[in-house]
């Protein structure tokens, strides 16, 4: 297999090598389902200066969309969606959660200290805290604190100088949230998890489900991150969720024994690989997109540099004056090459998609900037964003303004 063929291969698992349709029907929870189907999880995380990242692949691939179709399949029942420790925090089918309990288990080794440490040096507050969601739930860290402050038993700024300043009911929240005995009902208009009891989140049918051994249901994990990557390397599969340990390697090797993954070799990927049996091989990708940061496709980053020759790198938490290309950069899908990376941001009261930098890619061709015109000027319609603004940064900023002066 050449490198071309392995590109198109993972674009189609990742349902990214066709054009989304224009002018079509409406996108419902039908399309949604089946994104969520192809994928396996969404990531999710609170930087929102563009959109939630667990938003954006969905409309990567679908196009513009309800989101509170998403909003429905996390938070109301029968639940499509719900949160837990899986890629990093993610979402996942409901049927996917009971293959990820032997990692609740492991808390004391894979959770943050500071959360698995509530247990030991705060007891009292983690039996308060189980009260108050048997009792109240669902309910957010906030209206937990506030209740230790009504009754005197927590100050109303309390924290204790870690991470992102928890309070110590929140530490306990993401304990009993870590080892599945609450899970995230919803998230509220501030995207704050509502933590309930498990057994009031999960469908019945997931409930009722039996255990899975642990050595099956990594094996399972290693099958769903290979169906979603098509073809790859074990660094490739186990990073999907964050596997590590003998048990994957053995997980691998029972797949290709089973027939479910075809060793292969892809001329110019020196690593050991494997193709998903039920992978297609399209005669070429012709998707038009922007990929967040979090986008499944991207997550393995020497997987991304590998098949398509990009080095990328989240520079999020880079101190701003060494940044290279900026702070939320997003890589621009072109038919099966990234041709572009932009840094946007949605400026909400005014209405307008700032375009911070846009730089080419080496790929990029003499129909990148309108291509990518066009993209953005979709993108901001579905954000609610009256314009595109291009600032004068990066290569691609000048050719790129100009197309959206004619265009907008």
């Amino acid at each position: 297999m050449s490198l071309a063929q392995a590109r198109r291969v993972a674009l189609a698992a990742q349902g990214l090598h066709r054009p989304r349709a224009v002018g079509g029907p409406a996108r419902s929870m039908r399309h949604v389902q089946g994104v969520i189907d192809r994928l396996g999880l969404l990531q999710i995380d609170s930087v929102n200066v563009l959109a939630r990242a667990h938003l954006l692949p969905v409309y990567s691939r679908i196009g513009p969309y309800d989101t509170a179709l998403l909003d429905r399949a996390a938070g109301r029942a029968p639940r499509r969606l719900v949160e837990t420790w899986a890629h990093v925090a993610s979402f996942v089918p409901p049927e996917t959660y009971p293959l990820l309990e032997w990692r609740r288990r492991r808390y004391r080794t894979d959770a943050w200290e500071s959360i698995s440490g509530v247990a030991r040096t705060h007891p009292e507050v983690v039996e308060r805290v189980r009260a108050v969601v048997t009792e109240q739930g669902p309910v957010t860290a906030s209206e937990v604190h506030d209740l230790f402050v009504a009754d005197g038993t927590a100050q109303p700024h309390e924290r204790d100088g870690w991470g992102w300043s928890w309070t110590v009911a929140k530490r306990a929240l993401e304990l009993l949230f870590f080892t599945g005995e609450i899970a995230s009902a919803r998230r509220n208009a501030a995207f704050e998890r509502c933590y309930d009891l498990t057994e009031r989140v999960l469908p019945p049918h997931v409930l009722a489900m039996p255990a899975v051994s642990d050595a099956d249901a990594v094996r399972a994990l290693v099958e769903i991150g290979a169906r979603a990557h098509g073809v790859g390397t074990l660094r490739c599969f186990k990073d999907y969720f964050r596997l590590t340990g003998p048990a994957v390697r053995t997980a691998l090797g029972e797949l290709v024994e089973a027939g479910t993954l075809a060793p292969v070799q892809v001329r110019g990927w020196d690593a050991p690989t494997y193709r998903h049996t039920a992978a297609a091989v399209p005669r070429r990708a012709s998707a038009i997109t922007l990929l967040n940061p979090f986008d499944p496709l991207v997550f393995e980053r020497a997987r991304l540099e590998q098949l398509f020759g990009v080095h990328y790198r989240i520079e999020i938490y880079v101190p701003a004056a060494r940044r290279v290309h900026g702070y939320y950069v997003l890589p621009f899908l072109e038919g099966e090459n990234l041709t572009a990376r932009l840094d946007l941001k949605a400026d909400r009261r005014a209405g307008v998609l700032r375009v911070q930098s846009a730089h080419r890619e080496q790929r990029a061709t003499s129909t990148t900037a309108w291509a990518l015109a066009n993209e953005l000027l979709t993108m901001a319609s579905w954000l609610g964003l009256s314009s595109v603004d291009v600032r004068p940064v990066g290569d691609l900023a000048p050719e790129l303004a100009a197309e959206i002066a004619r265009d907008g």
